[in-house]
């Protein structure tokens, strides 16, 4: 993911929880979000 050009993160759950995207952007705007746990552990690799 760090690596990517743009990111959607589908969420907060699965199935029938997750129909919604809570972001949208570059992996060092996910990483610097930081309101997801995705954003959280990406922002380790991205410098954030």
């Amino acid at each position: 993911m760090a690596y990517a050009d743009q990111i959607v993160h589908p969420g907060p759950g699965a199935g029938h929880e997750g129909a919604r995207v809570v972001f949208e952007g570059t992996p060092a705007d996910l990483g610097a979000d930081c309101s997801t746990l995705t954003g959280q552990h990406l922002a380790e690799h991205v410098g954030a």
